[in-house]
């Protein structure tokens, strides 16, 4: 695993009303404080990537849908320099993935239909502390066309 990403199986509450999907909780050993929370549509086979913080957290849910959500380390001084985290989430496998600053991550819809992203941050978004990079750019070594 990557230095300061946890990734956790979620809880699902589940009876013939429907279902209620946890995400975070204040007392939760991954939660710090609030800042916003949003959601992103992705459409399918879309990829929506590459994008790091220099001071948010993300925790990031995905409870409708399905995604490729891919996750790469390529800060110098960090003990996991160079690794790389791919996993499948989504509404059947409901999973919180918690992206520290200075990690580089992004998305891919697996679903024949949209899916939903929600993001609940410790701080609001500013661009200033964003830097995105094109889904392709060989900084990232990862083919979205392999999935």
């Amino acid at each position: 695993m990557i230095d300061g990403v946890y990734i956790t199986e979620l809880k699902q509450l589940v009876d013939e009303r429907g279902k209620v999907m946890h995400m975070l909780r204040v007392d939760s050993s991954l939660f710090s404080r609030f800042g916003e929370i949003y959601f992103s549509v992705i459409n399918p086979g879309v990829v929506k990537a590459w994008k790091k913080h220099s001071d948010m957290t993300q925790h990031i849910a995905v409870p409708v849908g399905r995604v490729r959500l891919v996750i790469y380390d390529d800060r110098r001084d960090s003990r996991t320099y160079g690794s790389l985290v791919n996993v499948e989430t989504g509404e059947d496998m409901y999973l919180l993935a918690r992206i520290p600053p200075l990690v580089w991550y992004g998305f891919k819809n697996i679903s024949p239909t949209s899916s939903l992203i929600a993001n609940c941050t410790d701080l609001p978004h500013s661009p200033e502390e964003v830097e995105q990079i094109d889904s392709f750019d060989k900084r990232v070594p990862f083919d979205w066309d392999s999935i």
